[in-house]
């Protein structure tokens, strides 16, 4: 009886941490996402996003730590840059980036190879279906 009901609450405390997938390393600086790039040779997905921006706040909370979206993001460097704080502030090297890429929206997701040429974008929110066409360029 002890037995089962350790391996149940094993179990519950486990599968949770499965369920969301292999764990991806997020890269914060282009920079750093731009070497790691080229060192893997993999394209680099960049989400640029506001910390106020609902869509933005979904994504980062519901889709990407899916497992389908991890499992994705693993063919390429994730890099994640935050162009304004909630009050609007912008952060410096997300204001640079969103003049680079002619930002208008967000979330603007930019999937760019290693020396920084945009291959392709999509702006708002996806499901983790989506997410895996756009990064795999379906």
């Amino acid at each position: 009886m002890r037995l089962a009901a350790t391996l149940t609450v094993l179990t519950a405390l486990t599968v949770p941490m499965f369920a969301q997938g292999p764990a991806v390393g997020w890269e914060h600086s282009l920079a750093a996402a731009q070497k790691r790039a080229r060192a893997e040779n993999k394209l680099i997905f960049m989400d640029l996003w506001a910390e106020w921006c609902g869509p933005c706040q979904m994504l980062q909370k519901k889709v990407f730590p899916t497992h389908t979206a991890q499992s994705a993001l693993t063919k390429v460097v994730p890099l994640s840059i935050m162009v304004e704080t909630v009050d609007g502030t912008p952060n410096e090297e997300g204001k640079r980036l969103a003049d680079r890429y002619k930002l208008n929206a967000y979330p603007t997701l930019i999937v760019i190879d290693g020396n920084g040429k945009e291959v392709r974008r999509h702006v708002g929110a996806l499901d983790p279906d989506s997410l895996v066409k756009f990064i795999e360029g379906k």
